[in-house]
């Protein structure tokens, strides 16, 4: 397959880097949602449960650190343009019987482009805040299954993904 018939669009004709042009796009409501897990020892899960962590709160404290991830993503993600979000949800859920988090983010903006790479860096941000906050008691935590689970907007209008949400 050459470069011009690739699907990957962050590279020229002549397989450079770059940042895709998005002007002549519309501006459509455009929504992701992306979900993640991290598991952890019983006794970590309590710590967190019963708020009795040495750092707090560790699910308020990471719901701040993931709607950050979420607002500084074009910082983190050379290629992804900087764009106004209008709002970002993130809820956790205690999974007591898989030793787990599950973290859930769904972000929103009018504009040109998607916010993908803003739902799935908010949901990586938490996790990793809430790894940050409990390693002293437990350095085997393990975050796995971040993922897209939808998106909504946009000439590709909507998609959601076939896997287990």
């Amino acid at each position: 397959m050459s470069i011009q018939d690739s699907p990957l669009t962050h590279f020229d004709a002549a397989g450079q880097a770059h940042m895709v042009d998005v002007g002549a796009k519309q501006e459509t409501h455009r929504i992701a949602v992306a979900a993640g897990t991290i598991r952890m020892k019983p006794e970590t899960l309590e710590l967190i449960r019963s708020g009795s962590a040495k750092k707090g709160d560790v699910l308020g404290i990471a719901r701040i650190a993931a709607i950050m991830g979420a607002k500084r993503t074009s910082d983190l993600v050379p290629l992804c343009h900087p764009l106004p979000i209008t709002r970002v949800t993130v809820d956790f859920e205690v999974d007591a019987a898989n030793h787990s988090v599950h973290c859930r983010a769904q972000v929103e903006t009018v504009g040109k482009t998607g916010v993908e790479m803003e739902a799935l860096t908010a949901v990586q941000v938490g996790l990793l805040t809430i790894y940050d906050m409990c390693k002293a008691a437990d350095r085997g935590m393990v975050m796995t299954n971040v993922r897209v689970l939808e998106k909504h907007g946009g000439k590709s209008g909507d998609w959601t993904a076939e896997i287990d949400k």
